[in-house]
């Protein structure tokens, strides 16, 4: 008997995906006191061995798509992980210290404290950054920052390095004194906060998309999800456009990677070190699915003309065009120095998949990025017309 969809991608990920929830066991208690999870509960992630020096980490929110993969990659390297949030979201972490506050200035809760490392996933306001490097500057040693690759000014560079240009309000053509930020300008602001106020103590870590199980925005969960429907899928180009992403356990495991290094400086963390095309990462998709598909390659002139945007309605891709040659081009050789390793895009695709499947109903019928059927049945159609 041929095996199912879900058994195939089982098979696939090596038999490293089970439930479908993100709660992690508790298993016995540490020599500190604190109980750590089960490795990488039902994500795939990879069992790595304990750091060798235990350190005390505290993660400013950790109850987003990158926080909980953040946690669960500190614990499995034995160390002890505290949260500061305001309590308002679901406690995915029980059995971990949580602090209560407010990143609007509520910071009593870390009074008195000290931690090695603290990481700051905050997204694009520069009063949380400043009041929560104001509140631990003298409380911690490290001070890892999750910027964004969006604060580069010119990405017409190739190869892209951590040395490029972040905006400023000037490039920007932005008043100082404006309040909402672009977010680019905002995340570079933000950087500059950081290090103005803790000078040498801080790693700024600028990724590009981030994707995997967890992701709420479908802006990677689109494609494998529309190659495991099957038919004809639109693609968008000719196939040799770069693309450049990354999982988010490869992110996280490489944040708490430079941590445990005190490493400091600006990285960027995307992936694969080599540029995949587009073509590669769609075909490798598919290699993980069992449906009957075909893809029909459009030109981005035909689709700019029928509306249809990179990025937004083709999700992932951004043709090296006007001034963005180098968004998906970086040299990673710093990074990859520094221990940023990066998993198959098998185990990426499955996993993704099965989380995908794990959603509501309802929610895996409404997508937030990608073409609907119909638009793109109807984008199909019209190439078609034309081409015969």
């Amino acid at each position: 008997m041929s095996p199912t969809r879900k058994d195939f991608l089982k098979i696939s990920a090596g038999g490293a995906l089970a439930a479908n929830t993100m709660g992690a066991e508790k298993v016995s208690a540490s020599a500190a006191g604190h109980d750590p999870i089960r490795p990488a509960d039902q994500w795939g992630a990879r069992i790595i061995k304990n750091s060798p020096k235990r350190l005390d980490i505290l993660i400013l929110g950790g109850t987003g798509f990158i926080g909980p993969f953040q946690v669960r990659s500190a614990l499995d390297r034995g160390h002890s992980v505290t949260l500061f949030n305001r309590g308002s979201g679901r406690n995915m972490f029980p059995y971990l210290e949580t602090l209560r506050g407010d990143r609007n200035g509520d910071y009593e809760s870390l009074k008195g404290r000290r931690w090695d490392v603290v990481i700051d996933n905050a997204t694009n306001n520069r009063k949380w950054i400043e009041t929560a490097a104001e509140a631990l500057k003298d409380s911690v040693e490290q001070f890892i920052f999750v910027s964004s690759r969006s604060a580069y000014s010119d990405v017409s560079r190739v190869p892209m390095t951590a040395d490029a240009p972040t905006w400023t309000f000037e490039t920007a053509g932005v008043p100082i004194d404006q309040d909402r930020l672009p977010y680019g300008l905002g995340k570079a602001e933000m950087e500059r906060i950081a290090q103005r106020i803790m000078p040498g103590r801080t790693t700024i870590l600028r990724p590009g998309l981030i994707i995997g199980p967890g992701d709420e925005t479908d802006r990677f969960t689109y494609w494998p999800v529309r190659i495991d429907r099957g038919g004809e899928v639109l693609a968008p180009g000719d196939g040799t456009d770069p693309i450049q992403i990354i999982d988010v356990r490869d992110f996280t495991d490489f944040t708490v990677k430079l941590a445990e290094d005190a490493t400091l400086g600006e990285f960027n963390c995307v992936g694969p070190r080599t540029p995949r095309p587009l073509a590669e990462l769609l075909y490798g998709i598919r290699a993980v699915t069992t449906t009957e598909t075909s893809f029909t390659w459009v030109p981005r002139e035909f689709l700019a003309r029928h509306g249809v945007r990179p990025y937004q309605e083709m999700p992932v891709w951004r043709p090296p065009v006007d001034g963005s040659q180098g968004f998906a081009r970086f040299d990673l050789t710093p990074e990859v120095e520094a221990g940023l390793t990066f998993r198959s895009l098998a185990d990426t695709a499955t996993a993704t998949l099965e989380y995908h499947y794990s959603r509501p109903t309802e929610r895996q019928q409404n997508f937030r990025s990608g073409l609907s059927p119909d638009r793109e049945t109807e984008v199909l159609s019209a190439w078609h017309a034309q081409n015969g």
